[in-house]
């Protein structure tokens, strides 16, 4: 039987700190992950579930977006994708009870975890201006109120329009089409806050804004260096890929400011080697790395390879160089005068480590570089990528297999809804294509991202905000003043499976529409339905939930968009797109007939995802070593080297997820591989650093940030009640999870480039509570 939701907020007076562990997964992680699974869904529902979980002719994770291979395991999941799918499958409910029993003032009182445990959403709310309590509403009448809201703006683009990286590929192009038909890009997504530094910089260099390697070439690489990433967490499944790529010889360099198990040593629950035997160490060197050392890293890579190029030869790919890249002489005149000692400095690792490393790509024939947002957060981290390509540019490792880059995408299709078009900027050919197909035109003049979206809210120039997934008021940073804009606006929407803390947040009126989740049946038109996804790697298959629904009159995000875009348009809207779209809502092979004929590559989408097949996207770096740049060629780039400094008496902080959580998702408030066990409010602080700053371990203090601005101006954010964990950190670097501590990062503290905002460089200091 599954439990009852908790009634209050855990204590986290409670919290008790343990040595961090060495080794992930095991005898424990499946233990975890049955807890989980059978508290939320019970016997029957667990088995009903697990089994069907990445399969090819069930649902896809709704976890993250790591690759499946063509045969799998009879068990396709991980610890952190069993949890997501047994919050999602969970038999508690939200009914419209609870909300007559729980004011707005109380939930404003609750956090993530409590709001999520209590389960599925199952009836349209409406909070009206002014009321305390949310009360149910008809689909109908809601739908109704959304488009009158959208229809009664002066201009479209007072509109705000989010989405998640949940969202299928068919919602995702629904969406974008129902914001161009209604006259704005306004399409910011949790890419914005995550890799948009990795496609701005590798769409700068090869082209295209994804990695160009597939699992296969995981599997047979010679060394994979894994930066700024904790699969272990984050993406569980990619240890068993380690695992193979170690068995087959490869090498593994991790390179992060803290340890992480899974990069130390893995019990695969699916071998006995992993359950009996001890499992397999995976990093070969690890690495610990400053915060935004990683340009300096990979600099001091480049300077190594050409010097031992310049002494021994034999070490660069000249002909790929010459034949399919530029700027190569400005590239190595460059690294000509870049210092060993800044380097050291930049990193915080001395020069025959550096060395050390170099020395492991030149002798690798293939090389792969993962990366996840220890490398994305920072306000050099474009040009942070730009080096990474510069390494793998050297040797011809673009194009070739077992080699290429690896960003390690996090939501199960944040890849996809970028592919489908949920972008800000963008380009005049997809434009044009969906002009063609639906005889409108679309807005050509740039919307806003994420931050420029909370901009624009604060500064009153945004008065709608709709929310398609996702947890917009915990995943933005700066987050009073990110709350305090949301609360500016006439009308806030979520479509969305659970409660998170943006049902609390909310703009002068609120509703909120529950949808379908992937582990949920989607039965329209007579006929069951399936969506598709895009892994991280640009593949994509087809995903179809089995569950019998929370409510019958649940809608899907298709469907609920089809009908908004029926309202939306109606018959009297000029220049909008011309669709059936009740047809597109109860037959979902129509939306894939759209997008086959407006994003390349789907040609004969529906039969190359029948039957549980999957196909790759092109990719012309990785196809055929072609390059959609100005000059067609791969570019080398030369770039100041950038790194953050650490001011006397303050530290540089990370925020990062628990084990128990995916993104905003808490699934509870442990972190067993770091030793924290009962809360979430700690500060990791290396020991020398306590001392030296006057602290001591297990205090309970404030975390505040300090931020200069542009005219040279001081700002702070504060963070109370967090408790000093001694724990291994480079010296003046410290670390603490999120959602807790975006308070910290200030809104206009972004990305050179990409605009992402800059949670893995803020400036701290700790103060003595009184």
């Amino acid at each position: 039987m599954a439990s009852k939701p908790p009634k209050t907020n855990i204590d986290e007076s409670r919290l008790r700190v343990t040595s961090p562990k060495a080794v992930a997964v095991g005898i424990p992680g499946v233990a975890h992950a049955m807890e989980t699974s059978l508290s939320q869904m019970g016997v029957v529902r667990t088995a009903q579930t697990l089994l069907r979980v990445n399969q090819k002719d069930g649902f896809d994770c709704p976890g993250c977006a790591w690759p499946e291979t063509d045969h799998r395991h009879v068990a396709e999941f991980c610890e952190n994708g069993a949890k997501a799918v047994a919050e999602e499958a969970t038999v508690r409910r939200v009914a419209p009870e609870f909300f007559a029993e729980h004011s707005m003032a109380e939930l404003s009182g609750r956090d993530d975890w409590w709001l999520g445990q209590q389960g599925r959403l199952t009836q349209p709310m409406i909070l009206d201006e002014g009321a305390t309590h949310y009360r149910p509403i008809s689909w109908d009448d809601a739908l109704s109120e959304i488009a009158q809201a959208l229809r009664s703006l002066d201009d479209p683009n007072e509109a705000i329009f989010y989405t998640s990286g949940r969202t299928s590929n068919e919602a995702a192009f629904l969406y974008q089409l129902l914001v161009r038909g209604f006259g704005t890009n306004n399409l910011p997504d949790c890419s914005n806050m995550c890799h948009e530094s990795s496609g701005s910089a590798l769409t700068e260099t090869i082209g295209i804004g994804k990695g160009t390697v597939s699992i296969e070439d995981v599997h047979t690489a010679q060394l994979l260096i894994v930066a700024g990433q904790n699969p272990g967490t984050n993406h569980p499944r990619m240890l068993t890929a380690l695992e193979k790529a170690k068995q087959q010889g490869a090498k593994i360099i991790a390179i992060n400011p803290l340890p992480e198990a899974g990069l130390q040593r893995f019990e695969n629950p699916q071998t006995p080697k992993g359950m009996v035997l001890g499992g397999t160490q995976i990093a070969d060197q690890f690495v610990q790395i400053r915060l935004g050392g990683d340009q300096a890293l990979f600099q001091a890579v480049g300077k190594y390879l050409l010097e031992v190029e310049a002494r021994d030869g034999g070490v660069l790919d000249h002909e790929f160089i010459s034949s399919h890249t530029s700027g190569f002489e400005e590239y190595k005149a460059h690294l000509a005068d870049a210092s060993w000692p800044e380097f050291e400095q930049a990193t915080g690792i001395a020069e025959a480590e550096l060395r050390e490393v170099g020395e492991a790509v030149r002798q690798s024939s293939s090389t792969i570089v993962c990366w996840a947002m220890g490398l994305t957060q920072h306000k050099h981290s474009v040009p942070t990528l730009r080096e990474v390509v510069n390494v793998l540019l050297l040797q011809g490792n673009i194009g070739r297999a077992g080699a290429g880059v690896c960003p390690v995408r996090g939501h199960s299709n944040v890849q996809g809804d970028r592919t489908m078009g949920i972008y800000e900027k963008p380009s005049e050919e997809f434009l044009a294509a969906l002009d063609r197909e639906f005889a409108f035109t679309a807005p050509r003049e740039h919307g806003h991202d994420t931050v420029g979206s909370i901009r624009a809210m604060r500064d009153g120039k945004a008065r709608f905000f709709l929310g398609m997934g996702g947890n917009f008021a915990s995943a933005t940073p700066d987050t009073e003043v990110t709350e305090a804009a949301l609360r500016r606006l006439d009308l806030t929407v979520q479509i969305s499976t659970k409660l998170n803390r943006s049902h609390v947040v909310t703009g002068k009126r609120a509703i909120i529409l529950p949808t379908l989740g992937r582990t949920d049946r989607d039965r329209r038109g007579g006929a069951e339905q399936k969506v598709s996804v895009e892994d991280s790697m640009g593949a994509v298959h087809s995903s179809r939930g089995r569950l019998a629904p929370p409510s019958e009159d649940l809608l899907s995000e298709v469907a609920i968009v089809a009908r908004l875009c029926e309202l939306v348009f109606g018959s009297d809207r000029a220049n909008a797109p011309a669709a059936d779209w009740k047809a597109l809502e109860n037959d979902y092979t129509r939306v894939r007939s759209h997008i086959e004929h407006v994003v390349p590559g789907f040609g004969d989408f529906e039969k190359r995802i029948d039957k549980g097949h999957t196909f790759f996207l092109p990719n012309g770096p990785r196809d055929a070593r072609t390059f959609a740049t100005s000059d067609g060629k791969a570019h080398f780039t030369a770039n100041r080297l950038e790194y953050t400094p650490v001011p006397r008496g303050r530290l540089v902080l990370q925020t990062l997820r628990s084990h128990d959580q995916y993104n905003t998702t808490i699934y509870g408030k442990d972190d067993r591989y770091r030793g924290i066990h009962g809360g979430r409010r700690v500060v990791f602080v290396n020991s020398d650093d306590i001392t030296a700053l006057g602290f001591v371990d297990g205090e309970i203090v404030d975390l505040v940030s300090e931020w200069l601005d542009a005219d040279g101006a001081m700002h702070e954010r504060r963070a109370e009640n967090f408790r000093i964990v001694d724990y291994s950190t480079p010296r003046g670097n410290a670390a603490a999870y999120y959602p807790e501590t975006n308070v910290l990062v200030p809104l206009e503290s972004v990305a050179d480039v990409s605009g992402t905002p800059t949670s893995k460089s803020v400036v701290i200091r700790l103060e003595h509570r009184d």
